[in-house]
């Protein structure tokens, strides 16, 4: 049996993110993982939304600078339009930021994280390496990997994803609600520059964003019924580009599709409990949102500087596994968590809502919030802040 301190389960960006937050700890980390990350040839559809204070997260763990700026675009502008004509503006220079949020390549944040934590003095990788069975004891949380090697912490951590094995095998509940809809992603190539604008859409077949990517480039989102989104899918290179050009008003031109669509169903998930004695939970492993806000991964960092920051405080005789100790992280998180999972939630709701007289209502109070600053300033101060 392998003796740590903490053994971290999904070497995701929550849970690599965690463990590069311990790096100057004396805590010794074990990070288990099924596949290390890879770079895709081209680029990656699958994109992340950083929020300004993310970057400082990755500030912080080292990672930000080593991360590719040619690979990289910065959100100067935002564009939100309703479904009958209702708009609402966010700009950087207005706020008297530098910009709104950061556009990402997952797989750039998740192969930069990979090498630093393989440099990192105090972490152990098992990879690649799959659990095969958890149990708690009174002082320790010991892991049996499906090789026969056993690891043996005082905490373990669960950052495994929204299907987390972790979650299932402690007996914590996860309460899924399905939305009937999936999300679309593609890459694209634009006729006309974005000028690093980020344009989202409320439709009646969903919720569709554009997302600047450098260069003449843009990374979509389309959240639409399953029928929808399939159909979409199925659709030859030419005709995908058209209704996606369409849908966004031929905002920017023509377009060009750079990567083959993938979609994938979407769900609420509130997870009551996201610690238990000797394990906690991070990222998608303890809550899921709808993609209309672009700031699941946000959350996710969040949990990690959260909890890093309660484990890097501790004395040695300290117990981190001590539920009552895991308690303070729970409460740490649970505010925010509910906030985003609630409103994305209650404004996809809005937007899907069909009665005649709601439409206009909605849109009237984009309008409205377009032309009050304190408000609008309000809202972008949240999200650059708080998330």
């Amino acid at each position: 049996m392998q003796q740590f301190d903490l053994i971290i389960v999904g070497g995701g960006l929550a849970g690599a993110s965690l463990a590069l937050a311990l790096r100057d700890t004396r805590l010794r980390i074990a990070l288990v993982e099924s596949q290390p990350p890879r770079l895709p040839e081209g680029w990656d559809a699958r994109i992340y939304a950083i929020s300004p204070a993310n970057v400082s997260f990755l500030e912080a763990i080292g990672a930000w600078r080593h991360l590719d700026a040619a690979r990289m675009a910065p959100i100067r502008t935002m564009q939100i339009h309703g479904d009958d004509g209702g708009r609402l503006d966010f700009s950087a220079f207005e706020t008297g930021v530098p910009e709104l949020g950061w556009i990402l390549e997952s797989s750039q944040m998740a192969c930069e994280f990979w090498e630093s934590a393989k440099r990192q003095g105090n972490l152990t990788l098992f990879c690649p390496a799959r659990p095969d069975s958890l149990e708690f004891r009174q002082d320790a949380a010991v892991l049996h990997l499906s090789d026969g090697t056993v690891l043996s912490a005082r905490l373990l951590v669960g950052a495994d994803g929204r299907d987390s094995w972790v979650r299932q095998a402690a007996g914590l509940a996860a309460v899924n609600t399905p939305y009937g809809e999936k999300g679309l992603v593609a890459n694209f190539a634009t006729e006309r520059p974005h000028n690093n604008t980020a344009f989202q859409w409320f439709r009646d077949d969903g919720v569709l964003a554009y997302l600047p990517l450098p260069g003449n480039r843009i990374s979509i989102v389309w959240s639409s019924p399953d029928d929808h989104a399939d159909q979409l899918c199925a659709l030859s290179p030419e005709m995908l580009c058209e209704r996606v050009a369409d849908a966004g008003g031929r905002v920017l031109g023509q377009l060009e599709q750079l990567t083959s669509p993938a979609a994938f169903p979407l769900r609420l998930m509130r997870v009551p409990k996201t610690v238990a004695p000797r394990l906690a939970l991070v990222g998608d492993a303890a809550h899921g949102i709808h993609p209309l806000s672009g700031h699941g991964i946000n959350l996710g960092f969040q949990d990690a500087m959260v909890l890093a920051a309660q484990l890097a405080a501790t004395q040695p005789w300290q117990d981190i596994g001590q539920e009552r100790f895991l308690q303070r992280y729970q409460r740490a998180r649970r505010e925010e968590t509910v906030l985003m999972q609630t409103t994305t939630d209650s404004l996809r709701r809005m937007f899907k809502a069909s009665p005649a007289g709601l439409r206009p209502l909605r849109n009237f109070g984009l309008d409205m919030a377009n032309g009050l600053p304190l408000i609008k300033n309000a809202l972008v101060r949240y999200a650059l802040g708080a998330l």
